[in-house]
């Protein structure tokens, strides 16, 4: 598939439902990106344009934040796993649980909690151009893992 382009901050939210159309049956998405490459913003897009109308921000802190959409009803799991420094923190809040729940699960920092992922998980890429704009590469690794 061709990256999705954010070409603006105007441009997320095209992108966000060109990124649903795309998802398919999948649940669980692991976004990477360099620190302020846009992954908190990027969900918060998708959230947006699944009908999620809560005040939706990065659950650095939280770990998790969970939304429902407003149109479909369905669960949404946003995670940051950027402050956690073991595996057992992640199992200790229960991640594997939310990724097996068939819930929608979008991920920041997976490669803190990588055996954790199921198989099945998406990679999503977002990187950051020269001229500012956003790239956004999801790739598909069933049963081989998603981080290089």
């Amino acid at each position: 598939m061709e990256p999705i382009q954010i070409k603006n901050p105007d441009t997320i939210n095209e992108a966000a439902k060109e990124f649903i159309r795309q998802m398919g049956d999948a649940t669980v998405f692991a976004f990477k990106g360099q620190m302020g490459a846009g992954k908190t913003t990027f969900i918060k897009a998708i959230c947006e344009e699944l009908g999620v109308t809560d005040v939706i921000n990065s659950p650095t802190f939280a770990i998790v934040n969970e939304y429902r959409s407003d149109t479909t009803a369905e669960l949404i799991y946003h995670f940051d796993f950027y402050r956690i420094h073991t595996i057992q923190e992640a199992c200790d809040i229960g991640a594997s649980d939310y990724f097996d729940s068939g819930a929608l699960c979008f991920i920041e920092w997976p490669e803190k909690i990588e055996p954790l992922l199921p198989d099945d998980t998406v990679r999503v890429d977002i990187t950051e151009q020269e001229d500012g704009s956003r790239s956004v590469t999801i790739h598909n690794y069933p049963s081989t893992g998603i981080l290089p």
